[in-house]
């Protein structure tokens, strides 16, 4: 009996002997990971399995001798970055954008909200009526009772001049919302359009840049009128990190608003504002007020995003513009 112990001893401490021995580490490829990394499913609708999407996953993960591994991530960011450098570079009309997405309708006194998550840079939006007035509140949420900006809204004709606008969405746990502050029989179709290309610079961005600027101190009024040759004009405000207020106006005639916008932005150096108005017909004047006291200096600039050159007439300054 101890003899038979002493083999099943023996032959235990055999099976379990590799637990104890160096073994050699185990490689694995990268391509488990590069193919799970996605948890939002088939974005594009091109109905690839999950298989399909490791196969592809590990013939770009493989390197070779004439494209190393880096070559590929990195000409996709260029091109994703490119990519949406010609969105904001390539003018279109509203009308035309509406026709690209899909919009929601929003009843007067309802509010409607659209999250998305961090990859998002910065968000579009894009309101109109079939030609009543608009008049709503867009707000920019993040995380409970944080609203770091706002904007309301006034339009004489949603579908003459609708709103067209960009926010700056850094961080996570943003969402927009858009509250359609008018009566039931007036009701509003919204849209939006996000940016993932991970770029830090937005349109206002490359505005400002390449653009003349000109300081509005506090309680400041500056007006900037456009020959009829111009069908829309951009406008970006900014400050240096501090809050801004300001409120937007075009005007077409003496006091005559079609078009009201009052901002409101926690810091104006990281959420800029930078909106494109539309500007149909002859007359049209915008108008930039600082709502703010004085220790709130910010930076507009103003310049045309659409000009019909068969329009031109000859009394039109250079690029529309005059202080």
């Amino acid at each position: 009996m101890k003899f038979c112990s002493n083999i099943v001893a023996i032959c235990a401490i055999a099976s379990t002997a590799s637990a104890f021995t160096v073994q050699n580490p185990s490689i694995r490829a990268n391509t488990a990971v590069q193919a799970s990394y996605s948890y939002l499913g088939d974005l594009n609708g091109d109905g690839e399995s999950g298989t399909a999407v490791a196969q592809s996953a590990k013939k770009v993960s493989t390197p070779t001798a004439a494209a190393p591994a880096s070559t590929p991530a990195g000409s996709i960011a260029k091109k994703a970055e490119m990519s949406a450098m010609e969105k904001y570079n390539t003018p279109k009309t509203t009308s035309e954008i509406f026709d690209e997405i899909a919009p929601v309708t929003v009843q007067g006194g309802s509010l409607r909200t659209c999250s998305f998550d961090e990859s998002v840079s910065r968000v579009s939006v894009y309101l109109k009526t079939e030609g009543r007035p608009l008049n709503a509140n867009v707000e920019l949420w993040q995380g409970p009772d944080n609203s770091p900006q706002k904007m309301s809204v006034y339009l004489e004709d949603g579908s003459l001049r609708p709103f067209r606008c960009t926010i700056e969405s850094p961080g996570s746990s943003n969402a927009v919302a858009i509250r359609n502050t008018g009566q039931m029989e007036f009701p509003l179709t919204a849209g939006l359009d996000v940016d993932m290309s991970g770029s830090t610079e937005g349109p206002g961005d490359v505005l400002i840049a390449n653009c003349e600027y000109r300081t509005v101190q506090g309680g400041a009024v500056y007006t900037t009128p456009f020959p009829p040759s111009v069908q829309s004009v951009q406008v970006m405000l900014k400050s240096d990190g501090r809050p801004l207020n300001a409120r937007v106006e075009l005007l077409q005639g003496p006091n005559n608003n079609k078009q009201v916008m009052e901002i409101y932005t926690e810091d104006g150096s990281e959420r800029p504002f930078y909106v494109i108005i539309d500007t149909p017909g002859s007359g049209n004047v915008v108008r930039i007020v600082n709502t703010a006291t004085v220790e709130f200096p910010l930076t507009a600039s103003v310049e045309p995003y659409i000009v019909d050159e068969g329009n031109m007439g000859s009394d039109s300054t250079p690029g529309g513009m005059i202080w």
